[in-house]
């Protein structure tokens, strides 16, 4: 600045100086002596200027610092940005919170001949249409039956078996019976009931026990500010450290009495009829499910370690992914098949995982590698928890939709335009609803 100021300074006296030399002058001859002088200084001045000024390796080198400070930062508010959406997408919203313990309050005081659920010789008819769903978000749980039965032709043939945590068992049965789903039926189990899911049977929950693991976890060690705890983050959230996320690899032992059932994952809308589910032909496949391959990060070497001379001679990298979130599994080819221990010779492997992250798409893909049959793309419409360009006729089109994202309906972050689809099916005037404001 000071350089500048000088060379300011400069051209203001030699531009007064040459002014005063020309005076009233209209030709050669009437300029004075040493006119010729202070316009060669005149001259001097503003060839330094020009080299000062309009250095062109300079101007360059200060754009492209410009440009790397803004790229740095841009790329820190990304980091941020991600860090935070993460980190909303782990919380329950107040009102939810709310309705849940309340729920579990008046459950707790209703005495034990009120809590049974009508319907109970249905839970093991293979005849009937069976859905399975684990969740701890008693609101969420609720939009999946309640879309899935109002658009469903026959609902007294429809089974919903839902599984939650000991925190929220209460809250869904009382959920359940203030809110009975028509001539359908609904159970509702606790997760830490199953005694046989311990961890000298199941591999998570033994991992889980492990110090390697409660110090990857709960350990504070790790980064967690803004800019560099977003990529540990996703990995680190407390759905991965729940059993009701990995409940899907032990269908068979949950229902053994079933051929068939549904998975729904509790962001999902249904906006058509599903029976015709039951009877797609899987081609003695274990797993009906979309692929979404469509681009290139969604095949198999986005999901795993191929540097992993395991994954590298077992699986094709360039092998399609396909969606948890609706898929239908045959039981029956299932145990023929042995896709629990196929799971659990996987998940042991990956102790201190090296083969994948956390999570349970990978393991999935790996399980199901060669026994999925792919489903017709309008079945399941994906994306609408994280991307903003969905076509709105495939919405209109598809059978169920899918929030998978961080942007789930339930959270403040949910994208406007998607919403409505999932509040349509919320009982707003509902007491516990509007005591506990939901959704304000």
């Amino acid at each position: 600045m000071k350089k500048k100021s000088g060379l300011a300074q400069e051209l203001q006296k030699q531009l007064k100086e040459s002014r005063h030399a020309l005076g009233e002058a209209i030709s050669d001859a009437d300029r004075s002596r040493s006119a010729h002088e202070k316009i060669k200084s005149m001259g001097q001045v503003l060839s330094k200027a020009k080299e000062k000024l309009y250095d062109c390796k300079l101007v360059t080198g200060k754009l492209r610092a410009i440009l790397q400070s803004a790229d740095e930062q841009v790329r820190c508010l990304k980091r941020q940005s991600t860090f935070l959406s993460q980190l909303a997408a782990k919380t329950i919203p107040n009102g939810i919170h709310c309705l849940s313990m309340r729920l579990a309050i008046d459950y707790y005081l209703l005495p034990p001949e009120k809590r049974k659920f009508p319907g109970s010789e249905n839970l093991e008819n293979p005849s009937l249409f069976h859905y399975a769903l684990f969740s701890d978000n008693v609101l969420a749980a609720s939009v999946v039956v309640n879309s899935t039965i109002m658009n469903t032709k026959e609902p007294g043939k429809h089974v919903f078996h839902l599984v939650t945590d000991k925190l929220n068992f209460g809250a869904m049965n009382m959920w359940s019976l203030l809110n009975p789903p028509g001539k359908a039926t609904i159970h509702v189990e606790n997760v830490d009931e199953f005694k046989w899911l311990n961890s000298s049977y199941c591999p998570v929950l033994r991992q889980l026990e492990s110090a390697s693991m409660k110090e990857y976890y709960f350990k504070g060690s790790h980064s967690t500010s803004l800019s560099a705890g977003s990529s540990n983050l996703k990995y680190r959230n407390p759905k991965y450290l729940s059993m009701l996320n990995h409940l899907r690899f032990y269908l068979p032992q949950i229902y053994p009495k079933l051929d068939k059932i549904l998975f729904l994952d509790d962001d999902i809308v249904v906006r058509k009829d599903l029976t015709g589910l039951w009877s797609v032909n899987l081609h003695e496949k274990v797993n009906g499910a979309v692929e979404t391959c469509d681009q290139s990060f969604h095949r198999f070497d986005k999901y795993l370690n191929f540097s992993n001379p395991h994954i590298a001679k077992n699986f094709d990298p360039n092998a399609c992914g396909w969606a948890y979130g609706m898929n239908i599994f045959d039981l029956k080819e299932w145990n023929k098949r042995d896709v629990t221990g196929i799971y659990h010779k996987w998940q042991n492997m990956n102790e201190d995982r090296v083969l994948w992250k956390l999570g349970t798409l990978p393991p999935g893909i790996m399980t199901f590698y060669g026994l999925t049959h792919p489903l017709n793309k309008s079945w399941h419409v994906l994306g609408l928890g994280y991307s903003p360009s969905i076509d709105k006729s495939e919405i209109g089109n598809a059978a169920a939709i899918h929030y998978n994202g961080n942007m789930k309906p339930w959270l403040q972050l949910a994208m406007a335009k998607y919403k409505s689809y999932w509040t349509k099916y919320i009982k707003f005037d509902h007491p516990y609803i509007r005591s506990c404001k939901v959704g304000e």
